[in-house]
């Protein structure tokens, strides 16, 4: 598999809807991951990430806007110990609150199916990393429709373990715009991570199509230590 750049993929699709990378950065030191939501609607865009406890959630910008917050509030981010888990909807809770109970993350996702968003039925992204005592492993899954079937689920999970620095994983729920959004197809595309914290987010932001965008969340582990830093970046201020 080659190894793509991020930014050019961003730039040439208009619209992947959601998105998340995860990775090593390119000195070895951090676990990188980035998840960012776009919108076409007032209501997508309508939004903001704001931090809540070690994780995000996606809040209103203006709530007096806010139409159906069914599919757009939800936590994409949020720790369980040693274990960071992103994600584009509320499968997040999923996962931390049966990850809890010992299910491991494939368990976890096997109670939730894609979006029931007719005719899109968007696919749901998800990620875990695992960053513990200086050894770093993470795993990518996506639950989507039977080419646009909603009576069929079709399952994928996708195990990296220690990862190559300077690698990352990206998958997004579309492959572009259109009516229906065509799902994303294959496994997580194989990409170039590179750069400190804040150019890495930077460059990510900058390649996003710049009426679609809305909002940008992106972190650094360190894998010796396990402490981290993070950076938000919202369209609406």
């Amino acid at each position: 598999m080659n190894k793509l750049s991020l930014e050019t993929e961003l730039k040439s699709n208009s619209y992947p809807g959601r998105g998340i990378v995860i990775g090593k950065s390119k000195d070895g030191r951090y676990a990188v991951t980035a998840y960012f939501i776009m919108g076409r609607s007032e209501n997508s865009r309508n939004r903001i990430f704001v931090e809540d406890g070690e994780g995000i959630r996606t809040q209103a910008f203006d709530p007096s806007k806010l139409s159906d917050p069914s599919l757009i509030i939800y936590a994409p981010v949020r720790v369980l110990g040693n274990k960071t888990i992103v994600t584009n909807g509320d499968q997040t809770d999923t996962i931390y609150e049966l990850m809890d109970k010992q299910q491991t993350f494939e368990q976890s996702l096997r109670t939730r199916e894609f979006e029931p968003d007719a005719p899109n039925y968007t696919p749901r992204i998800s990620g875990i990393m695992h960053v513990e005592h200086g050894s770093y492993n993470y795993a990518m899954s996506i639950l989507k429709s039977n080419h646009g079937n909603p009576d069929s689920c079709n399952r994928y999970t996708f195990a990296y373990e220690n990862p190559a620095a300077g690698e990352g994983r990206f998958i997004h729920t579309y492959m572009g715009d259109g009516n229906p959004l065509p799902s994303f197809e294959g496994e997580p595309k194989l990409v170039e991570l590179d750069g400190e914290l804040h150019e890495f987010a930077r460059n990510i932001w900058d390649s996003l199509n710049e009426e679609n965008k809305v909002s940008l969340f992106v972190r650094y582990i360190e894998i010796e230590t396990g402490k981290y830093e993070s950076v938000i970046i919202n369209k609406n201020k």
